[in-house]
């Protein structure tokens, strides 16, 4: 088994494609999403169009959920993309059927997949959804121990956009000091896989992985950031921070 895993796409079309590309330059049997593939960015269906197409698997993101409901605990220019999003998703579309796919897909999203000893959710084991689980939360016992207690053997997810494994002795290893390939250990382990279309570690260019029975593969991808940027200056509703932190890599 060799399975591609990619997250929190928010609508950045060109970041989708370039990781898609070079997902297929490696020969995997499949492709799971773990959630988020809209909010924040400029081409929400497209992104979902392809998303549906591609993977095998896609799970409920915050963001997916809400576009759907009222978003909660959102800043307001997140807010704002939201209810943009959502107009999009509802008056963009060659006909009827096509928008009615996108709706189904978002209100048929599982929250977590368990594919025994391996799980996958868009925030965290506990809270498959919203729940974050930060690098600094190694130095939080108590929340690290409870994760853990729902893991069989390893857990991977997104959310934060920033990726790296979190092992049960309470470490956090950050991609470069493995190489970009972590071996799979006897100790449970959680994974961020990153983000495809907003990455927050520093590293402007999009971040998926590769799962294999042995080793976990990280994988950055450049695309022109500019290009999507562009498209969010140009959209009153979205804010043009987010159009500044893609190129930042924050």
């Amino acid at each position: 088994m060799k399975r591609a895993i990619i997250s929190d796409i928010h609508g950045n079309l060109e970041a989708l494609n370039g990781v898609l590309a070079h997902i297929a330059d490696q020969n995997v049997d499949e492709i799971f999403c773990l959630g988020d593939v809209i909010g924040y960015g400029p081409n929400p269906c497209e992104c979902l169009d392809l998303v549906i197409e591609k993977t095998k698997l896609g799970l409920l993101g915050n963001h997916d959920q809400g576009a759907m409901f009222d978003p909660e605990g959102f800043n307001s220019g997140a807010e704002r993309a939201i209810f943009w999003t959502r107009e999009q998703l509802e008056n963009s579309g060659s006909n009827r059927d096509q928008i009615d796919a996108r709706w189904d897909f978002l209100g048929t999203a599982p929250r977590l997949h368990r594919d025994d000893p391996w799980l996958y959710v868009h925030g965290s084991p506990r809270n498959p959804v919203n729940e974050y689980v930060f690098p600094e939360d190694i130095y939080n016992q108590k929340k690290m121990e409870k994760l853990y207690g729902l893991i069989t053997k390893g857990c991977f997810q997104g959310h934060t956009h920033v990726p790296g494994v979190f092992l049960e002795s309470l470490e956090f290893i950050t991609p470069d000091q493995t190489d970009n390939v972590f071996r799979i250990r006897d100790e449970k382990f959680m994974i961020n896989v990153g983000s495809v279309g907003q990455p927050r570690d520093g590293d402007s260019r999009s971040c998926y992985i590769v799962q294999e029975e042995d080793q976990i593969t990280f994988h950055r991808v450049e695309y022109d950031f500019s290009v999507t940027a562009e498209k969010i200056y140009q959209i009153s509703d979205l804010d043009n921070f987010l159009g500044d932190r893609i190129k930042e890599g924050r």
